[in-house]
């Protein structure tokens, strides 16, 4: 039977010397069998002000944690290291690069949460995990999901993270067998996470919240501006190249 491990980091920041100093995980068994993991870790590299700022980590905070290598969780998640298993992540790109810095090589079959609700959820403005929480609804139930789980919810802290990614995987799961019934929803969001979706509106930039078709017409030379300057992510460049 396949093991789903849903999992977050905080890190010291967001560049390529950063690392790990938080992870939150489930690892679920069955529907009745969830192991939960919250756990801090210590690292040579200083937290960024930055980083502090949206995880509320401070360096006194993990003072004499253990490495990121002897964290519980560390462990567990290369025993399962398999393809018959699923790691899965709200933009699990970054996370997963994050664990393989620390010497991780995936086997797992990968289910990113945000490529997913952006292609089962096309009109949502926004696919951040906290904008999702509300806009689907997932805050209403997470206080008595929490409460069976012995989690305590704060935004933007790993393990309130996961909680409300498991509210949602379940919603996109909902959304999966609606739109593709009779497939197996969890190997068709794998297939949709290797998918790059077509973006519609522009969420950034002078043209924010204009379509992109239209501006491919009216203003190329923005469009090529764009792929050829900004830091894009892999459906934004996806979507341009369709227009250059």
């Amino acid at each position: 039977m396949a093991q789903y491990v849903l999992f977050d980091t905080e890190t010291t920041g967001n560049q390529e010397a950063d690392r790990i100093i938080q992870v939150g995980a489930m690892i679920v068994h069955s529907k009745d069998n969830i192991e939960v993991f919250d756990e801090l870790c210590s690292t040579q590299v200083p937290i960024s002000f930055e980083a502090m700022e949206v995880h509320n980590i401070t360096p006194d905070i993990i003072e004499g944690k253990p490495p990121y290598a002897e964290t519980a969780f560390s462990k567990k998640v290369e025993e399962l290291n398999r393809t018959e298993n699923y790691l899965i992540a709200h933009n699990i790109a970054f996370d997963l690069g994050m664990l393989e810095k620390e010497g991780f090589v995936n086997r797992y079959t990968l289910i990113d949460t945000v490529r997913c609700a952006k292609h089962l959820l096309p009109d949502s403005p926004n696919h951040r995990l906290q904008y999702l929480r509300y806009a689907l609804g997932l805050y209403k139930t997470e206080a008595e999901e929490a409460q069976k789980l012995g989690i305590t919810i704060k935004a933007h802290d790993a393990i309130g993270d996961v909680l409300v990614m498991k509210l949602l995987l379940s919603k996109l799961v909902a959304l999966t067998q609606e739109r593709f019934p009779g497939v197996n929803p969890m190997q068709k969001m794998a297939e949709l996470t290797q998918t790059p979706v077509l973006m519609k509106i522009f969420k950034f930039g002078k043209y924010k919240d204009r379509e992109i078709e239209e501006i491919a017409n009216e203003d190329l030379g923005y469009i090529r501006w764009m792929r050829n300057n900004l830091d894009l992510d892999e459906d934004m460049k996806f979507t341009l190249d369709q227009y250059l």
